[in-house]
Order: C-alpha cells, then structure tokens, then sequence
C-alpha cells in the first residue's frame, strides 16, 4: 500500500510551498487508495510552538486535507534516535566525537536513484562529508531522523520540494546503513515569483493565513497550488483536490519551476466565489465586513444575500465585498471624487429631484418597474438615459461603477433611495 506523509515544522504558519507539497501528497495517497500520514518536525524546541502546529493542522482542513492515523511528533521520540544511532555506533558505522554522533561515510561511491519527478539523479560520496546523527546537545539531525520516522511510519514515497534534492542522498546512506530498501523519492521543482525570483512577500502573500484572511476560498487556493505542478491531460484548470485525484499521476508532474501568478489565482477565486453558494459565502462576507469595520451584526442574511447576488461576478476576493458594497451597508459613504461631476451640474440635480419624487409614488419598486420610469423620465425629456443614470447612481452609491443601478435601488429599497436622492439634490 501507497504510504506517505507530510512533515510540517510548527515554527511558523504553513507557507504556499509547503502547503502544495501536502496538497500532492495527499493526491497520490488518494488517487493510490493509500494513506497520508503527518510527521510533525518539532526537534527544534525553543523555535516550535503549540501556536503554530494549531494553525497548519487548522490550514490543512481547510484546504480539504485529512490524513489517516495519528500525527507522529519528533520531539517526543530523542530516545528512539538515540537508540538507533547507537546501534550504528555498535555495529562500527558511526563514531562519536564532543558528545555528537556522527556517520560514518563510505568514499569512492555513487549514489543514485530514480526520481519520480526528475528522473536519474546521481552523487559521489566525496562530496558528502561524514553525518552528524545526534547533536552535542543530544537532538536529532534532520535527515538522520527522516530515516528513523519514515521507517517507523512504513514511508513508500516521499515527494517533497526541489530543495531536498541534496539531503536524498544523505538519507539513502542511513536507509542502507539500516539494511532497509528507500522509499521512492519524487522532488517538485520550487514556486518562484512571477520576475522567476524566489517566491517571497512582494508577489503577494506567503502564508495560507494571509489567503485565507484575504477572502480567498480554500478550494480555489487548493485547485491553483495544484496547477503549480501538475496539469490533467484534459487542460482542464478549474477543479478541486477532490475532482483531481481521480486523474492524477505523479509521472505527468512538472519537472520545471513553477511560476506563482496572483492574477492567475484570483481568476480561480472568482469562479469558485460565483459557483458557491450564498449560505456557505455570508459567513465570510460577515467576517470580511467587520474586518473593514463595517457593522455586520443585524444585517438579515437575506438582505445579505441579495447584495451577493448582484456582487458575486464582480468579486474575485471576498476581501473587495466590503468596499464594493459599503453603500447597503451605511448612510455616511463618501462619494468618489471622480464622480462629484454628475451631481455639481444644476440640469442634474433637477432630474434627481424629479425622479424621487417619481419614485416615492411608485408601489411597485421592482428593477424593472424602476427602469420604466428612468427611461419614460429620459424620453419626456429627449435625452440618453446616462445624464440621468449617472447622478442617480452617485446619489445612492457613491460610487461610479458597481452592479446595475436598478437592481441596486430594488435592494435598497424605496425610502432609502428617494432619501438618498433628495440629499443630492440638497447637497
């Protein structure tokens, strides 16, 4: 059976390019009906907090990762490390030197292997120097203790980023010194930026926190780290973790260095964000409102839901809603500045008053009631409807863009329309 496993480190929140290695792992394991295991690398103690382990078991969930067994923690297994390199010590592979163990490398050797991603990958032992096993201060190396818990966890396959490349071989030498056959390595080209530089806060975030903070939906986050590496044969590039385990195949994976595009990402977000539902999206429309300090407590879900119908196509990150939407929210918005024109004009401020009061008698305040009596107002009168569009949607908004302006008023409802309008008109 197909086993493998993702091995976060708890001092810090779980970074993009962690996160799509857990992604591919958990895709492999699914697709093979095999398990997906997590080894938490916390043999650094005064770096690894409680915090941290928290937030990427909590961003592994929301991405829509489970994994089957229980977590294994490092840190709880110095003396199973200790114990084994010992062994090696007793059996003259390893020596030890100040406190620390080290192994003992074997020159004139090349040490090659099969990776699933790269193909051949070859190394001479001369350039490896001999391995610290245990530290003077009696924890674990990394690779030495990879080797320990892989063995234990039963790892068939490890894929991992580009940067692990170096640590392979070092790691296939404690497997032999062991006597045990290596899992298959498979190792992702790195995400770079979009300048090809090393992926870091200037194209965009870092953390799945920062997205998820954002407004950026899991499975739109999932579906884009997987196109980071991996492609169906179909072309099709909307699809979540779960609509892709039936086609996935670690030989079709990239072997280039991906490029992380935050337009790309946030086109996949606004296809999600139009699919979902609008009780799943006014949770988070809430959180985002009172994380710009609009008032989110009160409002009818809806009411809310109306809004999201008219700002779903328009939204590609819930982020935006509470800017874009502002003006259902509140009486005190700010007019842009770029549209101030439509309402200085005296002919413009005479339609407002005039359509107010055309719109106060109207019993039916349906969009396309509304329209009716925009356009009879425009034609009485022998002009286009957008010297009379334009200062209304101003006067109720605030804004120059946004959803269509008669779909807006029908949400805003009569009273605050004409109201609105009225104290355009006044100034």
């Amino acid at each position: 059976m197909v086993r493998v496993r993702f091995a976060p480190s708890p001092t810090g929140f779980l970074h993009l390019g962690s996160a799509r290695t857990a992604i591919f792992n958990w895709l492999y394991a699914r697709h093979a009906g095999g398990k997906f295991l997590l080894r938490i690398e916390d043999t650094d103690l005064k770096r690894s907090e409680s915090r941290f382990l928290e937030e990427i078991l909590e961003d592994l969930k929301w991405l829509g990762l489970d994994w089957d067994e229980e977590p294994l923690f490092q840190s709880r297994r110095f003396d199973v490390y200790r114990e084994k390199a010992e062994a090696l010590v007793a059996a003259g592979k390893a020596y030890k030197d100040g406190g620390a163990v080290f192994f003992n490398v074997e020159p004139g050797r090349t040490i090659a292997y099969e990776d699933l991603i790269h193909g051949r990958i070859s190394v001479e032992t001369e350039t490896i120097k001999d391995q610290v096993m245990i530290k003077s201060d009696g924890s674990p190396t990394y690779n030495f203790s990879c080797v320990v818990d892989d063995t234990h966890l039963g790892i068939t396959h490890i894929l991992r980023g580009d940067d692990h490349i170096s640590n392979t071989p070092k790691q296939i030498i404690f497997y032999e010194a062991f006597g045990l056959e290596p899992p298959r390595f498979g190792h992702m080209p790195l995400i770079l930026g979009t300048d090809g530089a090393k992926l870091s806060k200037r194209h965009g975030g870092v953390s799945v926190e920062e997205y998820k903070r954002e407004g950026f939906l899991p499975e739109a986050l999932a579906n884009y780290l997987v196109l980071l590496g991996w492609m169906p044969k179909d072309g099709r590039e909307v699809m979540t973790p779960e609509e892709a385990v039936p086609l996935f195949e670690i030989s079709e994976m990239n072997d280039v260095q991906a490029k992380f595009d935050i337009q790309k990402l946030r086109w996949l977000n606004a296809e999600y964000i139009m699919k979902a539902p609008n009780t799943r999206l006014i949770p988070l429309v809430k959180s985002q409102m009172l994380a710009a300090g609009l008032a989110a407590t009160g409002v009818p879900d809806n009411y809310l839901s109306k809004v999201l119908d008219l700002y779903k196509i328009r939204t590609k990150t819930l982020s935006e809603f509470p800017a874009m939407t502002d003006c259902f929210f509140r009486e005190d918005f700010v007019y842009e500045a770029e549209g101030k024109m439509h309402l200085e004009k005296p002919e413009s401020r005479e339609y407002l008053r005039l359509l107010a009061d055309r719109l106060a008698g109207l019993t039916d305040f349906s969009h396309a009631a509304i329209e009716a009596v925009f356009r009879e107002f425009a034609e009485e009168r022998g002009i286009k409807a957008g010297p009379v569009i334009h200062p209304a949607r101003m006067a109720v908004s605030g804004k120059t863009k946004g959803a269509g302006l008669f779909e807006m008023m029908e949400v805003l409802g009569r009273e605050r329309v004409v109201a609105r309008m009225r104290r355009a008109v006044n100034g």
